[in-house]
């Protein structure tokens, strides 16, 4: 079941509620502060730019499937991102707050309370968000939109939730339970070979997945 477990905690973003317009008080942002949301499953970052403008990268597969930069202009819908995801396909863009939001409460610099590294100025972190504008090469654990704000705001390209998620499946994998739980899979697929083929199909398809999802 830990396979299907973490589609779950990847995939099934998209029962989150649809975006409301947003009352966000502009003046509360600096130029080259970190922005922070709470979107589908993870939190979503992004580099403030002034004038209403965000820079944050996110996946996207519309871009992959048309050319209409009217309708990729428009702000990337959770659908939209999932597959992005899954096709590793993203951008870092500028979007208003309004959009970058989807509709969630903001955070301002909350990373500088993690970080043990002091934030650069605003001017150079905003420099940098701007300097790495276009299409990028994306990873959900490798390099997501917590790795691009972190390398823009402290110089360092890490990312907490990539960490927090890898130590969780670490301490799932090598823990007895699982180690018998697969032990008994083994027994019983090699057992029950004849029935259990489409079974050990999906867990391998599963598996491939997987691997292609961490890559």
């Amino acid at each position: 079941m830990f396979p299907l477990q973490l589609f779950n905690i990847f995939f099934a973003a998209s029962t989150v509620n649809e975006p409301k317009d947003s009352e966000d008080d502009l003046s509360l942002y600096k130029r080259g502060d970190l922005l922070e949301v709470p979107r589908t499953l993870f939190t979503h970052f992004g580099i403030y730019l002034g004038d209403n403008r965000v820079a944050h990268l996110i996946p996207d597969i519309l871009p992959v499937v048309s050319k209409n930069k009217a309708a990729i202009g428009k702000m990337v819908t959770n659908h939209r991102l999932i597959l992005g995801v899954i096709a590793k396909v993203a951008s870092v863009r500028v979007d208003s707050v309004a959009d970058f939001a989807y509709g969630s409460e903001i955070l301002v610099n909350h990373m500088d309370d993690v970080c043990s590294q002091p934030a650069l100025e605003g001017e150079e972190v905003a420099r940098r968000a701007e300097k790495l504008l276009g299409s990028v090469a994306y990873s959900l654990l490798w390099y997501n939109c917590e790795h691009y704000v972190m390398y823009c705001r402290y110089g360092m390209t890490i990312s907490y939730q990539t960490y927090q998620f890898c130590t969780a499946v670490r301490k799932t994998v090598c823990s007895r339970t699982s180690a018998y739980l697969t032990a008994l899979l083994g027994v019983g697929t090699m057992l029950y070979l004849g029935s259990a083929t489409s079974l050990t199909a999906v867990t391998a398809l599963l598996v491939a997945f997987l691997l292609w999802m961490a890559s």
